[in-house]
């Protein structure tokens, strides 16, 4: 009769099954926290940009004001395009480094547990 040992038996499940899942919850609550923050600046710059505008508007005394401030309108434009495409440009840069480190994960993961296996079957 063969002997279980159990600490052989946590050590291994612990570095196929438990180890790997939190290392890919770490990366996930990572990747999350970056893009909720990126979300976050993006919001409140947009938000910052529109309550500007309005403030802009409501100081339109005249003629001249208002030509003046539809001038500036086509300067927040182009800002805002240019703002979107940089926001649109870091979330795919986030996504591009969280596949990428996902797929070193799995790897690095698929490795470990072909050492554990092989070391298991001696």
């Amino acid at each position: 009769m063969q002997n279980f040992d159990t600490k052989q038996f946590t050590e291994q499940f612990e570095s196929m099954f438990f180890g790997p899942a939190r290392a890919y919850a770490a990366l996930s609550v990572d990747y999350t926290e970056k893009l909720v923050n990126a979300q976050l600046d993006a919001g409140k710059a947009y938000t910052d940009t529109g309550l500007a505008q309005l403030r802009s508007l409501m100081n339109v005394k005249d003629a001249e004001g208002l030509k003046s401030y539809m001038e500036g309108q086509q300067k927040v434009a182009k800002d805002l395009t240019e703002r979107l495409k940089g926001d649109a440009e870091k979330v795919v840069s986030l996504q591009q480094d969280f596949v990428q480190q996902s797929q070193k994960l799995t790897e690095e993961n698929v490795q470990q547990a072909t050492d554990t296996a092989t070391k298991a079957a001696k």
